[in-house]
């Protein structure tokens, strides 16, 4: 190999490699994350309801049901190894709803303060 075609190699290989470790690998297209980080912000919404009260366990226990429903359609979007757009948009579509029913319930007149499982009467703390 004479001088000028290794020259030339070796600025061929200093210009690919960093490109070729810069190339990101393959995007999992069953991947949700966005999906799972609502999901957990819902329950910690749910939990801190019950903390406060703000949630009888009737009401949380209907919320719990709900977030249920949001996991197994995801579960059943990423059975086949791919979670679609259309997927997608169901899935954060029913994560809409289960989030006004989470704040409907948290922002009513029932409470349980005292948590002894029971609603408190209004006017009582």
């Amino acid at each position: 190999m004479n001088r000028t075609t290794r020259l030339l190699l070796s600025v061929l290989a200093a210009v690919a490699l960093p490109v070729y470790a810069q190339t990101a690998p393959a995007k999992d297209p069953a991947a949700t994350p966005g999906i799972d980080k609502r999901q957990a912000e819902q329950q910690k919404r749910i939990d801190q309801g019950v903390k406060s009260g703000e949630l009888t366990a009737k009401e949380a226990a209907r919320m719990e049901k709900g977030q249920e429903r949001v996991q197994k359609m995801e579960d059943k979007a990423k059975a086949d190894g791919k979670v679609t757009a259309k997927e997608r948009a169901r899935i954060n579509q029913a994560q809409d709803v289960q989030s006004r029913h989470v704040a409907k319930e948290k922002h009513d007149r029932q409470h349980d303060r005292n948590h002894d499982g029971k609603r408190d009467r209004p006017g009582r703390k």
